[in-house]
């Protein structure tokens, strides 16, 4: 290997004599050394003097650099013990009676923290997070709010010691990650037994959590459909404006299955808005005294940061409003955006709103307003009562159901579309998610237009089954040809076990030139 050197090595023999060794000479020993026929044995220190100078000097700077190192270990010991001299406890450092506590989406910062029993203990929420939180202890009943961006202060003396679990109580938030252990502690006895405590606890495993069951509420209803806008008729822009609800409403899923949806204006999908484009909109959103959480909307008509969402996140009890132009036709989704956004979409918040072109739509003898969505819940798909939202589920996308407008059997059975031979129908579709696509598709029809992902130009032609995306739309239209009951469907076809299903019941005078039964099988219609 090549040796890089500092300077260009030199020709002749260098040698280094020590101060030591710089004396001048007497006559008679410069004879001595001018000899040359005879040397003399020199002794280990004259031959390695050299040597022992170089290594001692290394020793000498090794240690002075390694010395701010060993002064900072040595700083972190405690006091120094001396046979037969006690030492003072001075207790754990982070048993206090101040904590302060930092709160974000979606964690406490710390998560594990000791206080004193007997004494009183401030707690200080520091939340820097975009919605409220809270500091709970259900245990005591003791609580404290903070709201997005601001501090907030509780005292509480706990009586004795004990383990308490604390968490944030806003609905999905615990699940989300924010809990932690509050350890009270004797403060006589708190340094000898903060450690053992900490260890026996870690030690100690945790039962699976049983599922969130309740029973089924005794005048459990289903939804309410949602509403169906009207044609813009008009052919000017115009302002118009919309006051929308935030509200949480326990209603059927499935038979023996409740559930308590978020919702906007009380049922799933929310109201379809339609408005015309150049129109100036208004939206004005309340979130109801009850609800528990904050709400927001997102509307993806909307350009302007956060489609809306920046403004609207709306604490119980409150409300706010925003305008905003309407640049582009086309069916767009609105959705809750408050954190944690999937769990607000999984429990019901979206719905459809339709900026129609300014020449207007096609006129259509009937137009039809669904959407599919997938639901979360504890416990197993058959249990029965009233059952709540399950995170991890929800982060493994395994839905216990996949639903068209909110429920099993919404628009299907006695709730079933109806429409009459020879009628044209528009459906209006979209997907809320939060994490499924759909692949829509309506058994015994071929859709003569579709508006691809709601984009309300060039349709395709002649489409059997067409892609929708989570958060997105589309526009199908097709003429009914031949009485009977049309199944509409996710043509993901294990959804159809899991509740996407819906029906249009048409009724009129059989058509044999489209559709002629010569002779039908003993084993029934089958699963269509």
């Amino acid at each position: 290997m090549p040796t890089t050197l500092d300077r260009p090595p030199s020709t002749t023999s260098e040698v280094t004599v020590s101060p030591r060794a710089r004396r001048t000479l007497s006559p008679s020993e410069s004879a001595v050394k001018a000899e040359p026929a005879k040397q003399t044995r020199r002794s280990f220190f004259e031959r390695y003097e050299q040597h022992l100078w170089l290594g001692g000097l290394s020793v000498l700077i090794i240690a002075i650099a390694l010395s701010p190192m060993a002064m900072g270990y040595l700083g972190r010991q405690g006091p120094e013990s001396k046979p037969g001299v006690p030492v003072a406890a001075t207790g754990p450092s982070n048993v206090s009676t101040n904590v302060a506590i930092a709160a974000s989406e979606f964690k406490f910062t710390p998560s594990t923290i000791q206080v004193p029993a007997g004494q009183k203990v401030t707690f200080t929420l520091d939340n820097r997070g975009v919605v409220e939180h809270d500091m709970t202890v259900q245990a005591v009943g003791f609580s404290v709010l903070a709201k997005p961006g601001q501090v907030a202060t509780g005292e509480f003396t706990f009586d004795k010691p004990g383990v308490f679990d604390f968490i944030c109580s806003i609905p999905g938030h615990k699940d989300a990650g924010m809990k932690g252990t509050l350890n009270v502690v004797d403060p006589s006895t708190a340094a000898s037994a903060a450690q053992p405590a900490a260890h026996d606890m870690s030690s100690m495993t945790t039962a699976a959590a049983a599922p969130d069951v309740k029973p089924l509420p005794a005048d459990l209803k289903s939804l309410p459909a949602p509403q169906v806008a009207p044609p813009i008729n008009r052919a000017e822009p115009a302002y118009v404006k919309f006051d929308l609800e935030t509200r949480k409403v326990v209603a059927r899923m499935a038979d023996g299955v409740a559930y308590e949806y978020w919702t906007f204006n009380g049922t799933v999908p929310g109201p379809m808005l339609r408005v015309r484009e150049g129109d100036t909109v208004e939206i004005n959103l309340g979130n109801a005294l009850d609800s528990g959480v904050t709400h927001s909307i997102d509307l993806h008509a909307v350009t302007g940061p956060g489609g809306g969402a920046t403004l609207t996140q709306v604490m119980p009890g409150e409300n706010a409003s925003f305008t905003f132009k309407a640049l582009n036709p086309g069916v767009y989704v609105y959705h809750c955006a408050t954190p944690m956004v999937s769990h607000h979409i999984a429990s019901g918040m979206y719905g459809l709103i339709v900026v129609e072109p300014k020449d207007g739509l096609p006129k259509v003898d009937r137009e039809l307003y669904l959407m599919e969505g997938d639901f979360y819940l504890q416990g197993q798909r058959g249990d029965e009562g009233l059952r709540a939202f399950d995170l991890n589920k929800m982060l493994d996308e395994r839905p216990d159901y996949v639903l068209f407008n909110g429920s099993v059997g919404a628009n299907a059975g006695a709730n079933a579309f109806q429409a009459s031979v020879g009628e044209t129908i528009r459906i209006f579709f979209g997907v809320g998610g939060p994490n499924l696509t759909s692949s829509f598709h309506v058994i015994g029809e071929i859709f003569d237009r579709v508006y691809p992902e709601g984009a309300l130009a060039n349709p395709s032609l002649n489409v059997q089954t067409t892609h929708v995306p989570a958060g997105g739309a589309t526009v199908v239209e097709f003429k009914t040809e031949v009485p009977g009951t049309y199944n509409i469907v996710d043509h993901s076809l294990g959804r159809l076990e899991k509740g996407a299903a819906a029906q249009i019941v048409v009724q009129g005078e059989s058509n044999p030139e489209v559709f002629h039964p010569i002779k039908s099988g003993s084993a029934g219609a089958g699963g269509h």
